[in-house]
């Protein structure tokens, strides 16, 4: 488990896959119950072997790679490309929000021109329908009259294995319809978003992704669509064997409301937190092995409005800084706070409006409170 504080609005270091503007290209590092109850991590499943039998890379290639296209998008600042792919024959398209966004004047908008070429070598105007910063998606529209689409099959991303084989289509470096394969290196890890929030659940590979992938597919044993490539965690500029791509579920969500009326909304909670561990909880003196300490709390957000509170005291222990002597929030909806994304993803999972209820330690003393969700905000700073 991370020791390090994990802020909800918290970014990682990373270096977006593709050029959507100059700004981004930036190197990381690289990135109520019982109270002795013990929440227990899920064991992943392991494939040994680096790749499987069933696993044929130039069918996935052929299969997949003729509604892979190339994004070309262009800025007031200058031009960018990236990769995307056919969700759909009504002309749909979709890319990383990065491709064909900018926010050199301060605020991100959309590029003033987008163009798609497909494998064909036809290049058509696109339309975009609207951008969701906070999983680096966006939306994409052409005149599907008069082209043959091929249109790519969403897959499942709830089911993935480490050492699974995957395959990566795009354009890197220019270098259109190229592929690449690797395995699942990991999943449920949380990466870069355009905000100061993180994308939770994103999918890490060792298939090789570089700039100019951004948007493009990767893929499952049977060419079905699992994330899309959205950066890498380099030292050097370049793939260093660790890139991350946005699961499909997160895409699935995004696209079912850009399509509504070009925007996405998320659920708020207004709390930066902390893990709890079993060695760490035992040093706390407190009565349960996980959780998520609550460090600070949004000023006027849903959390402070509620009476969550943040900690006051300051603790060093095991090469990590802690904030401590606040609520320890347990549960959302009877749902148990492990891993460091499940506070995040149990809110994630709710509309903003809607009440929740969360179950806390507070002086030792298990309590459910009622909390309102907000509507997260996409501006930097706290939350």
């Amino acid at each position: 488990m991370r020791l390090a504080a994990i802020l909800l609005a918290l970014l990682s270091g990373g270096l977006l896959a593709g050029c959507g503007s100059a700004d981004e290209s930036r190197t990381g590092s690289g990135d109520p119950g019982s109270s002795a109850r013990t929440a227990q991590m899920p064991e992943p499943e392991v494939i040994i072997a680096a790749s499987s039998p069933g696993f044929d890379a130039t069918r996935v290639y052929e299969e997949a790679s003729p509604g892979v296209v190339t994004i070309r998008s262009v800025f007031d600042s200058g031009a960018a490309e990236g990769s995307g792919f056919v969700l759909d024959d009504k002309g749909e398209i979709i890319t990383n929000a990065h491709v064909v966004t900018d926010e050199s004047t301060g605020d991100r908008e959309a590029a003033k021109q987008v163009y798609i070429e497909f494998p064909d070598r036809n290049v058509v105007p696109a339309e975009v329908v609207g951008f969701d910063p906070f999983v680096d998606v966006a939306l994409l529209r052409i005149e599907p009259d008069g082209f043959e689409l091929h249109p790519l099959e969403l897959g499942d991303d709830r089911d993935l294995r480490v050492g699974q084989p995957v395959a990566a289509i795009g354009s890197p470096f220019g270098e259109q319809q190229s592929l690449s394969v690797g395995v699942v290196s990991a999943a449920d890890r949380s990466v870069k978003s355009l905000t100061q929030f993180e994308i939770s659940g994103a999918i890490q590979t060792d298939a090789s992704i570089n700039p100019g992938n951004s948007g493009g597919p990767l893929l499952d044993a049977g060419a079905r669509v699992i994330g899309i490539n959205q950066q890498i965690e380099t030292n050097s500029g370049a793939n260093d064997g660790v890139g991350f791509a946005v699961p499909v579920s997160a895409i699935k969500h995004s696209v079912a409301q850009l399509r509504e009326d070009g925007e996405v909304e998320y659920a708020y909670i207004g709390v930066s937190g902390q893990p709890l561990y079993p060695q760490l909880a035992r040093k706390l003196g407190l009565d349960t092995t996980f959780g998520s300490l609550v460090a600070d709390v949004v000023p006027d957000g849903p959390a402070e409005k509620a009476g969550i509170e943040g900690g006051s005291e300051k603790l060093r222990f095991q090469a990590a800084q802690y904030r401590t002597g606040g609520d320890v929030i347990l549960r959302v909806e009877g749902k148990d706070i492990v891993r460091p994304d499940d506070l995040a993803e149990a809110i994630a999972s709710h509309r903003p409006g809607e009440m929740v209820t969360l179950t806390i330690l507070r002086d030792g003393k298990r309590q459910q409170v009622d909390l309102t969700l907000g509507k997260r905000p996409d501006s930097t700073g706290s939350g």
